[in-house]
């Protein structure tokens, strides 16, 4: 391992980078170093290499658990600003390292980093050895509150996992450290006995005596204009903290303070840190970025139509963002080229993690000339008397550089003015694409943006690269620091990495020579065949379950290559969604299943590009093997800690700073699930029992470490606990719907509990101002509210429990803890849930008259459902079409505020006594619903039209009047609760 480090640090030293030391203070990450973390800020170039000695409390295992220690060992590195290339730099290090990154499966998978104690945050990956995270490559956006100009990247090894794989051990005591010492022999001692101290034996006074003299020092060094002390005693508040956290003695309130202090400390050190440069005069100079591309200034001209091949070059997107970002570039590029004269065929835009390719079929070579009129004064104005031109003529033709007398009279909207035709030569197909691709890479935008070295770009990764063909003609581009070429960029470990493109016809077969499919779909077919022909080797089959982990996988990868793996039988002892959600969640493995739907062990692993098989192969297994000695630690140790014991646990999890813990949160919704009823003799007493345990499993280590796995491990540890199966499959339901379109609670009292979970989530968040704006939801409140909808309208037996009556009955216990909650924040939140509700029937088809009829009945998603489906039986039918026609008149003539009370005695008219008849009887033959009301109301229909026809509703008499406009009132207020009639518009007009 020894050997390792100086590996590293003889690489980077080499490119340029300083060593410094480690920092003489514990720290959780080498980020937390001031070579880091207060280096990153201003403008100063820097560029460094260190070894990090990383302290983490709360993974001290006694030196027992192979994976964890709690002191481990990273290598940083700091390139400030990016140089352009860090992935090639970084895989190079990997070769210094021994590693064959042509054997081996390296991977950039999506790992984004915040601290909001420093005010920090960056976009970057996880780099993955053959399934094996070893690096936390981030390009550092902000620090201490300040956004970071130059951006830095960082590079964070994890020692002991790279040496693990390169030296086939399972555990870290086993890693040879130096000639004939290992790293047990080393280190072991201490990593046992630190964790004695961490978790069992330091003093919880002295270490809150020192938290506080911490951080009243670091107020002191401060004050005094000393931000590095300042920042040490900060970092030992931080460790000291973390202490008392790993001994299970902060509770949620003394973690929001010390969160806060802490934050507040760290952003003033941020900031003095910056001005203590400046005042300094940036002692290591002033970092260069690339300049702006200068604007392309000639286009060469082509013959005839030819495809054009455009493709935006760019660093591992997240695999959400490759499919997004096709049909944005594609609607952009439809757009942009439709404001255009140039003609051309189809547009198609496919993409993968490093690549999104357009490609527009025959491109003609040059816009049409176009005419236009240039409009002046007016005629009248244009000339005197005499027809001669006026000051007003002669000064526009003058500014168009025409003589007078080629003035014209053009006619606009029956008004003459004078004006000159002009023609618009047309430009070439070289000069139009130009412009329109330049305009296509400086607007990409994605949910989470980032910059890099680039002077203007902003996007979710680095692009590093433009490639521009029309047929064989290159096609000038600039976008930011970037000018486009002919060339592309291929698998990095290629042995011409970088090649050029002759042409643009059939690029995706040009890429397909170099080992990369570049049409998702077909990517996403490989995926499938290929694991499907794996797993029937094996006598298996991969599920259609895994359809988003293939999506997932589809983008993760250009040219897929997967491989077979296998584990220890012995694990198939742990419950299947423990195994399954390793899988899935962590490593991205599609699990195999037999034709029963029982797990095999096996799995399909999907490599990008070629490896070694075996060498691969024998990698992810390692993985997965230490992921479930992992899991089978977590397991077994929560097997022995009762639900109680669990529950109280959760009492120091923090929920939301302002609405307390999550056992407060719990305790809230088990109090709102009661409260609801509506409950049968034998499901009352499963109620409570679940709503006492609501929550507990989140304070078990098998959740903490899998948080996807809360509800399945409280089914799990309550059957092992001897709860009834009711209870624990309660508490199963209540976690439920886990996503939109997911699998919804198949008991009344799981019902209840996830509603009353959803429905506080909702008040709360809301009221102390958590609610979700643009992109940015990370309580996942859409998916509360949807979540909301579909458990209504699955349990129609529950439509007593509106909305409103949801959402006030949480409310009551958010007030209860002194918060405050609004009428007015419930409103909005009942609509926010309603538009939830309406696009969840658009999505699925409906036609919007009928979801705009129905939404008056949101508050009962399943009452509207009901009324939506027994709409959409009537919509043919004539005598509805006539009854609607007839409400809506009503509704239309009425003002609003008129009272829904009159006097039938002042009706004397026979059309209007007829209405007041018909109205009675209708109203006596009403039952509930849509389906009740139509067939009572369609006696007014007729009567309605007579009424309108033969009298004069606003009467000059008073009495007669108040009278009518009360009888049409009525009519409006007894239909309006049965649907919005005005909603449907002239829809039913039109079918009938």
């Amino acid at each position: 391992m020894q050997d390792a480090l100086l590996a590293l640090t003889r690489y980077w030293t080499e490119r340029g980078a300083m060593v410094v030391q480690p920092f003489n203070t514990e720290v959780g990450a080498g980020t937390l170093n001031p070579a880091t973390v207060l280096r990153v800020l201003g403008p100063e170039p820097w560029r460094v290499a260190y070894v990090e000695p990383s302290v983490r409390p709360d993974d001290a295992r006694y030196g027992e658990n192979p994976n964890r220690l709690q002191t481990h060992t990273q290598f940083q590195v700091v390139l400030k600003p990016d140089p352009g290339n860090p992935q090639e730099l970084y895989l190079g290090s990997l070769a210094a390292l021994g590693i064959d990154i042509h054997a081996h499966d390296v991977r950039f998978v999506e790992d984004n980093w915040a601290s909001p104690a420093l005010g920090a945050w960056g976009l970057g990956w996880e780099v993955w050895l053959d399934g094996l995270e070893i690096t936390q490559f981030t390009y550092f956006q902000q620090a201490g509150g300040q956004t970071l100009d130059p951006v830095s990247v960082e590079i964070t090894y994890g020692i002991e996992r790279i040496m693990m794989a390169r030296q086939g051990v399972a555990h870290f005591k086993d890693i040879a450290y130096a000639p004939g010492i290992s790293y047990g022999e080393a280190f072991g001692q201490s990593e046992y006995e630190m964790s004695r101290f961490y978790l069992d034996d330091a003093d919880v006074e002295t270490q809150r005596r020192l938290f506080e003299d911490y951080a009243a020092e670091a107020r002191r060094l401060l004050d005094a204009r000393l931000p590095v002390p300042a920042h040490a005693h900060v970092l030992k508040c931080s460790h000291t903290f973390n202490v008392l956290d790993a001994r299970g003695a902060v509770s949620t309130t003394e973690r929001a303070k010390a969160f806060a202090r802490m934050r507040g400390l760290a952003r003033e050190v941020a900031g003095l840190w910056s001005e203590r440069r400046a005042e300094l005069g940036h002692p290591l100079g002033t970092a260069e970025l690339p300049a702006v591309a200068a604007a392309p200034a000639e286009f060469p001209a082509v013959e005839g139509a030819h495809p054009l091949l455009f493709e935006i070059g760019t660093e591992e997107l997240p695999p959400h963002e490759v499919t997004r970002t096709a049909s944005a570039v594609e609607r952009a590029v439809t757009e942009k080229l439709a404001a255009t004269r140039l003609g051309h065929g189809a547009v198609r835009v496919r993409a993968t993690p490093r690549r999104v390719v357009v490609l527009v079929d025959g491109v003609e070579p040059v816009e049409p000339d176009a005419e236009r009129t240039v409009r002046g004064p007016r005629a009248s104005a244009a000339f005197d008397a005499d027809g001669n031109p006026t000051k007003a003529a002669a000064g526009f033709a003058r500014g168009q550089g025409v003589d007078p007398a080629d003035l014209r009279r053009v006619d606009v909207d029956g008004v003459e003015y004078v004006g000159i035709t002009r023609t618009d030569l047309g430009r070439g197909a070289v000069e139009v694409l130009s412009g329109v691709l330049g305009e296509v890479v400086a607007e990409l935008r994605a949910d989470k943006n980032m910059r890099w070295n680039d002077p203007k770009l902003s996007f979710t990764r680095p692009v590093r690269w433009l490639l521009a063909l029309l047929g064989d003609t290159p096609v000038p581009v600039a976008a930011g620091a970037l000018v486009s070429g002919r060339t592309t960029r291929v698998h990095r470990t290629a042995a011409e990495p970088v090649v050029e493109v002759a042409s643009a016809a059939d690029y995706p077969g040009f890429l397909a020579g170099h080992g990369i499919t570049v049409d998702q779909d077909a990517r996403r077919a490989l995926v499938l065949a290929s694991a499907g022909e794996l797993a029937a080797t094996v006598g298996g089959a991969v599920s259609a379950d895994e359809s988003a982990l293939v999506d997932e996988i589809t983008n993760l990868v250009e040219q897929p290559n997967a491989l077979l793996g296998s584990f220890d039988p012995a694990y198939l002892d742990l419950p299947a969604e423990i195994l399954t959600t390793v899988m899935r969640k962590h490593q991205r493995y599609l699990p195999v299943r037999d034709a029963d739907g029982r797990l095999l062990p096996h799995f399909v692993a999907v490599a990008n590009g070629d490896c070694d098989h075996d060498t691969v192969r024998a990698g992810n297994e390692a993985v997965l093997r230490a992921r479930y000695e992992d899991a089978g630690f977590f397991w077994r140790a929560d097997l022995a800690t009762p639900p109680a014991t669990m529950k109280e646990g959760i009492a120091k999890l923090a929920f939301e700073e302002r609405l307390g813990s999550v056992a407060q949160r719990a305790a809230r919704i088990g109090a709102a699930a009661v409260e609801f009823g509506g409950l049968s003799d034998s499901d009352t007493p499963v109620l409570r029992r679940a709503a006492e345990l609501a929550k507990f499993d989140l304070g078990s280590q098998m959740v903490i470490e899998l948080t996807s796995l809360a509800g399945t491990m409280a089914r799990e540890y309550a059957r092992r606990a001897g709860e009834p199966e009711e209870v624990a499959q309660a508490l199963y339901d209540m976690e439920l719907p886990r996503s939109g379109g997911g699998a919804v609670p198949s008991t009344v009292p799981g019902a209840l509990l996830a509603l009353a979970d959803r429905f506080d989530l909702l008040a709360g968040l809301f009221a102390v101002g958590a609610k979700p704006t643009g992109s940015s939801d990370p309580f996942g409140l859409r998916r509360a509210g949807a979540g909301v909808v579909a458990i209504l309208r699955a349990f129609p037996e529950l439509r007593a429990l509106t909305v409103s009556r949801g959402l006030s009955t949480a409310a009551e216990h958010v007030r209860a803890q002194g918060i405050e909650v609004r009428q007015e924040v419930l409103d909005e939140v009942a609509e926010f849930v309603r538009r939830r509700y309406e696009q969840l029937l658009l999505d699925a088809g409906h036609p919007h008259e009928q979801v705009a009829a129905v939404l008056v009945l949101a508050d009962a998603p399943a009452l509207a459902d009901e009324t939506l489906a027994e709409l959409a039986n009537r919509v043919t039918d004539p005598g509805f079409a006539t009854l609607v026609a007839a409400l809506q008149r009503v509704r239309r003539i009425v003002p609003a505020d008129t009272a829904p009370t009159y006097d039938p005695a002042a009706l004397v008219e026979p059309a209007e006594a007829a209405l007041h008849q018909a109205f009675d009887k209708a109203r006596a033959a009403t039952t509930p619903g849509l389906a009740g009301f139509v067939p009572a109301a369609e006696v007014l229909a007729d009567p309605v039209n007579t009424f309108f026809d033969e009298i004069l509703v606003m009467a000059e008499d008073p009495t007669v009047r108040t009278a009518r406009l009360g009888l049409l009132a009525a009519i409006r207020d007894w239909a309006a609760p049965v649907l919005d009639w005005q909603g449907l518009g002239t829809s039913l007009e039109k079918k009938n």
